[in-house]
């Protein structure tokens, strides 16, 4: 049996929570707590009375998330937030949240695992946010369909690929989640292929101004890495088991 604040302590200090910058409704770090003793770690991308519902069921009794309750900011307890903490006090279910920290460690982020799974090695960050470079690119000599069917592979879903780049990339750049938006910047930074999960439809406009590869696996399937490297880390670290609640969003 593990405590909840070894846990805790050890997630903070593996993602430099305390040194990463975010928005401020990610409210990194522990958004709930529980009595204190973890038996069973489960891992979901979004907090959600579906997920907290299926956690409970599996007596998981700290669920790591990558979006955590307060994304809409300031509420009043009711309705779905107030039935999502009902669930977890009753169930005493621990909650830890973890945007950017997340998304930007180099092993267990969800855009080091997403490049790993593609097969991109001497990867570097790029696209400064927050006060830190949040995305990573690579030099490639893949082709563009060889990288559609790992991406394909990897989110373990269908790929909307928009190929108005080479079709041999020199640069690919992976910036997982919501980031399309971010084309313009992604240019300048002279990658030709560009991974996301999703982007506005203007952006597919821009892809084909822009000459570039605009690849969107999903922004929940995309971000469906880092929760699980994060939870299968403190598993092998507290000698708990973990498991990961699948509960995709369709976006």
């Amino acid at each position: 049996m593990a405590s909840l604040s070894e846990i805790v302590g050890c997630a903070n200090e593996y993602l430099r929570v305390g040194e990463i910058g975010d928005w401020d409704n990610a409210l990194n770090g522990l958004q709930i707590e529980n009595s204190g003793r973890i038996t069973k770690i489960g891992a979901a991308v979004d907090v959600s009375t579906r997920v907290l519902k299926r956690a409970a069921k599996k007596d998981v009794d700290l669920l790591i998330v990558h979006h955590g309750l307060f994304w809409p900011g300031l509420q009043p307890i009711t309705h779905g937030l107030h039935r999502q903490l009902k669930i977890a006090f009753e169930s005493d279910i621990a909650l830890y949240s973890a945007h950017l920290p997340l998304d930007l460690h180099p092993i267990a982020g969800n855009n080091a695992q997403l490049a790993t799974a593609l097969g991109l090695r001497s990867t570097i960050p790029f696209l400064e946010e927050k006060g830190q470079r949040i995305g990573l690119k690579a030099k490639s000599s893949q082709s563009r369909d060889e990288i559609v069917r790992k991406l394909k592979k990897a989110v373990g879903g269908t790929v909307k690929a928009f190929n108005f780049g080479p079709t041999k990339a020199n640069t690919i750049g992976i910036v997982t989640g919501a980031a399309g938006s971010e084309i313009y910047r992604i240019a300048q930074e002279k990658v030709d292929t560009f991974i996301t999960g999703e982007a506005p439809h203007w952006a597919a406009v821009a892809a084909e101004e822009l000459g570039i590869n605009l690849l969107l696996g999903g922004h929940y399937a995309t971000e469906t890495f880092g929760v699980k490297a994060l939870a299968a880390h403190l598993s092998k670290r507290f000698k708990v088991p973990w498991e990961f609640i699948d509960c995709p969003t369709g976006l």
